[in-house]
């Protein structure tokens, strides 16, 4: 996405356009725009300056990684196969328990674990022994994210993932703070602050927004960190 499709996009936000008439106006595809919105702040946040500057900072760290497939380290010298599967599985485990659905945590450990940190989905249907429909279906919902990123290998695709996954994860789940402080808002606004269920909706809504805030600064903070 160009600078200028981004300030078109702030635009959008800013004068109140749902994400559909944004992409309509902008020739792309409504998930390209949410997880452009997503992946820069969120909703209230998002500035075209910062969303192109952050842009570049995770293109410098993209490095070129070897085509291997991801198998986990069970196989390679000094490593306890049933040690390293235990691990695997837990880590999964873990993911679900933090609200990534089942299959889409076992594509996340597949890259985590490998040593390319990448894959094609051939090599994700012969790792986790699923259909190609399920793996499709898990790397949308982590590129939505913004968890997972694509590169085209001639006719095939590679999903990858790089150092600044957590980054965009967090950044993801700002935007689900978004969502719950607007609600909430809406909510006391409809119900009234002097009525129970506005009074309770009004706290959370401003619960929400300070907690949108802090961690909006704390990414920021690593983002820097991680560029020096």
């Amino acid at each position: 996405m160009t600078f200028e499709e981004r300030q078109q996009v702030a635009a959008g936000l800013t004068a109140g356009l749902p994400y559909a008439e944004i992409a309509r106006r902008l020739g792309r595809s409504k998930s390209t725009i949410i997880r452009e919105v997503a992946r820069n702040g969120g909703h209230h946040r998002y500035r075209a300056n910062q969303a192109q500057q952050a842009t570049q900072w995770r293109a410098r760290r993209h490095r070129p990684v070897a085509h291997v497939a991801p198998v986990a380290h069970a196989d390679a010298p000094g490593w306890d196969p049933e040690s390293v599967r235990d691990f695997e599985e837990r880590f999964a485990t873990m993911m679900t328990q933090t609200g990534i659905p089942a299959m889409m945590a076992k594509v996340l450990v597949c890259l985590f674990v490998s040593d390319s940190g990448g894959a094609t989905a051939a090599e994700l249907v012969a790792r986790l022994r699923v259909s190609p429909a399920s793996v499709s279906k898990a790397v949308a919902w982590l590129d939505q994210r913004g968890l997972v990123a694509r590169e085209r290998q001639g006719r095939r695709e590679r999903y990858l993932i790089d150092d600044h996954v957590c980054y965009q994860a967090w950044l993801a789940s700002l935007q689900g703070m978004v969502l719950w402080a607007d609600f909430t808002r809406q909510g006391a606004q409809i119900y009234g602050v002097t009525n129970p269920a506005g009074s309770r909706m009004h706290t959370a809504s401003r619960f929400f927004q300070h907690l949108h805030q802090d961690m909006a600064q704390a990414a920021e903070h690593w983002r820097h960190a991680l560029a020096d």
